[in-house]
């Protein structure tokens, strides 16, 4: 249930995808949360470690904000989420979520054929991909585009250190400076992919 004092205020249902052809990498959150529901930007949460982690390891050379969010396009990268609508916990959402959003992002994911996939949480690959996943690349790919999996940024996940999420990004940052000078040039062909769905 939505406090009265979020209730008095405009929600988003959904926030934009970031997307299209072209991109180094798009990252794909869980869900929006309640702040970013509320002001209609990606990240929003005040202990939310996403912006700083995307400066800090080089990704982007500016500092942004939540309401920078549509600047991405400019470095390159992309944002969407797995299941578009809010909710104040990830633990609110329902299978039929995961059954609506799993194709729906891959159908997105296979038209904006990004050179890599960065899935802003582990719990967020596994939903969608409906596999055991390890922090870092995974084996295989989603149309054509390497997967990798970064810790939640969320500042409810306390299981790893700023420091530790920050390593993840850097190594992402890291790979996109050897794989992605020169822009996007399609050079690996797409693999079968099908998202879970869940029962």
């Amino acid at each position: 249930m939505v406090s009265p004092a979020v209730s008095k205020q405009t929600m988003h249902r959904e926030l934009p995808d970031y997307l299209r052809p072209g991109l180094k990498v798009v990252f794909v959150g869980f869900n929006p949360g309640e702040r970013s529901a509320r002001i209609g930007h990606y990240y929003a949460g005040r202990n939310n470690q996403f912006w700083n982690c995307l400066f800090e390891s080089g990704l982007v050379p500016v500092s942004l904000r939540p309401e920078d969010d549509c600047r991405v396009f400019d470095f390159g990268l992309g944002l969407t989420d797995v299941v578009k609508r809010w909710s104040k916990s990830s633990n609110n959402l329902r299978a039929a979520d995961y059954r609506a959003g799993a194709p729906r992002l891959l159908a997105k994911i296979q038209e904006a054929s990004p050179r890599a996939v960065a899935f802003n949480g582990k719990v967020a690959y596994e939903k969608f991909s409906g596999r055991p996943a390890r922090l870092g690349w995974q084996p295989g790919m989603v149309a054509g585009g390497r997967v990798f999996v970064l810790p939640s940024t969320s500042g409810r996940n306390g299981s790893l250190t700023r420091a530790a999420k920050l390593r993840y990004f850097r190594q992402l940052a890291r790979w996109v400076k050897r794989h992605c000078r020169d822009g996007f040039a399609p050079t690996q062909v797409a693999t079968a992919f099908r998202p879970a769905i869940p029962a």
